[in-house]
């Protein structure tokens, strides 16, 4: 019993940890322990996405990783799913003990930019593509706490 409790305790204290992968750049976010709120993490070059995570996942918890599914209005996969496809193979092979899903991520971009517009965000700030990429992680970590 002693024992099942304390891995509940690991588990309520482990993060999932949210993608919006880009061809450039790639927005991440996590949540907190509690996996109530979803928050920015930082904004990394694709490049070296592989070796942040490696480097984050030693440091934190990680339970779960999302990757954001970008799909057209159509419901076809984006032009980008094959580069996203090939990094979620090499993120299985470096970090195999921590699964990888999938979330929707049509429309997170605009909805970021449409926060930063209504938070009154200055122009030059709004066109700042590494905030956007943060915030649409955020959107899409949300959504997917929202969706359990």
């Amino acid at each position: 019993m002693k024992r099942i409790t304390q891995n509940l305790k690991l588990k309520a204290q482990m993060r999932i940890l949210a993608i919006d992968y880009g061809t450039k750049r790639c927005g991440i976010a996590v949540t907190d322990e509690l996996k109530l709120i979803a928050s920015a993490l930082a904004t990394v070059e694709t490049t070296e996405l592989l070796d942040f995570l490696q480097q984050y996942c030693q440091s934190e918890s990680v339970e779960r990783i999302i990757i954001g599914l970008p799909k057209q209005t159509s419901g076809e996969p984006s032009e980008s799913e094959a580069a996203i496809v090939s990094f979620m193979e090499k993120l299985q092979e470096k970090l195999p003990e921590i699964p990888v899903s999938r979330y929707d991520e049509r429309f997170t971009s605009k909805i970021a930019s449409h926060i930063l517009v209504e938070s009154g965000t200055k122009k030059k700030k709004r066109q700042d593509k590494a905030l956007l990429d943060r915030i649409s992680a955020t959107l899409i970590l949300q959504d997917y706490l929202s969706s359990l």
